[in-house]
C-alpha cells in the first residue's frame, strides 16, 4: 500500500508538502526584479507606510556599548533592513536572510547605495531550519513572507531559538478585511485587478494569482497570534492596518 502524502496548500492548490517549496521558490524567482514595483503598484504605496509603522515599533536603538543584530527573514530585496539600519543611524547589524537567491541578489545589489552598506550581510537560509546559532539575534522581523513558508509553525520556534533572552519577534503579514463592504471592493481589486497588473508588469500573472490566494489561506489574526503562544515567545499581541488588509504581529523571547 503506498503512504499518504502530507498535503498543503498552495494558493487554492493541494500540493504534497515537499512540494510547496519549489513552488514557492519559482514564484518569487520570476518577480524578483520587479517585486519592489509590484508592491507599490498593488498597495498603491501604503506598503511602505506599513514597514514604517513595523520599524517604528521596533525601535532599534541608535547607540550603545554592544551591537545590535537583526534577523530580517524572507528579506531578500532589502527595503525592510536598509529601514532598520537607518533608523539606527548605522548602529544595527541586519542578517538579511531568504530562501531565493535571486531575491537576494538583488538586495545585495541594492544595498551598495545604501547610507551604511556594510551594515547588512545577506544569506540564504530556510526559515524552517536556520544556520544560526541559537540566543544570537536581538530581534527576528518578517514582512509579507511567512505565508509563503510550507511549515509556519517550525519557522517560528525557529525565529525563538535564535533570539535573545528578551528578544522580539515582529511579523507583518497580509490578513483579512473585516470592514464590511470594504471586503467586497478588496477581494473584488485582488481578483480583477492584481493578476493582470501582474501580467502587464513583469509578464506572467500567475504568480500573483498565488498570492492573492495564499493571502487567504493564512491564518486569522488569532490564530496566528496562537502560533507565536505556541513558539514560546511572551506578550505577543496583533495591529490591525487599513481595514485589517495587513496585521503587524509581536512577541517577545522572555
Amino acid at each position: 500500500m503506498t503512504e499518504a502524502r502530507e498535503t498543503t496548500h498552495f494558493g487554492e492548490q493541494t500540493v504534497a508538502l515537499e512540494d510547496k517549496q519549489g513552488l514557492v521558490n519559482k514564484v518569487f524567482h520570476d518577480v524578483a526584479d520587479r517585486y519592489d514595483l509590484m508592491n507599490d503598484l498593488m498597495s498603491f504605496g501604503i506598503h511602505r507606510l506599513w514597514k514604517d509603522a513595523m520599524i517604528a515599533d521596533l525601535a532599534p536603538p541608535r547607540l550603545g556599548s554592544r551591537g545590535y543584530k537583526v534577523l530580517d527573514m524572507a528579506g531578500g530585496t532589502g527595503d525592510v533592513a536598509e529601514r532598520i539600519v537607518n533608523a539606527s543611524h548605522g548602529y544595527a547589524e541586519v542578517v538579511v536572510s531568504d530562501i531565493n537567491s535571486d531575491m537576494l541578489r538583488v538586495g545585495a545589489e541594492r544595498a551598495k547605495t545604501w547610507r551604511y552598506p556594510s551594515q547588512a550581510s545577506f544569506v540564504e537560509a530556510n526559515a524552517e531550519k536556520l544556520p544560526f546559532e541559537s540566543n544570537s539575534f536581538d530581534a527576528y522581523t518578517i514582512a509579507f513572507g511567512i505565508r509563503n513558508v510550507p511549515r509556519i509553525q517550525l519557522a517560528l520556534n525557529e525565529a525563538h531559538r535564535v533570539l535573545k533572552r528578551g528578544g522580539r519577534i515582529l511579523v507583518l503579514e497580509f490578513s483579512q478585511v473585516d470592514v464590511p463592504g470594504f471586503d467586497a471592493v478588496y477581494r473584488a481589486f485582488s481578483d480583477t485587478v492584481i493578476p493582470p497588473m501582474g501580467r502587464a508588469v513583469t509578464g506572467d500573472a500567475q504568480p500573483y494569482q498565488y498570492l492573492v490566494e495564499s493571502i487567504r489561506k493564512f491564518p486569522d489574526p488569532a490564530r496566528f497570534t496562537a502560533m507565536l503562544d505556541t513558539a514560546g515567545f511572551k506578550r505577543t499581541k496583533h495591529t490591525a492596518f487599513s481595514g485589517n488588509i495587513a496585521t503587524l504581529f509581536s512577541g517577545w523571547k522572555i
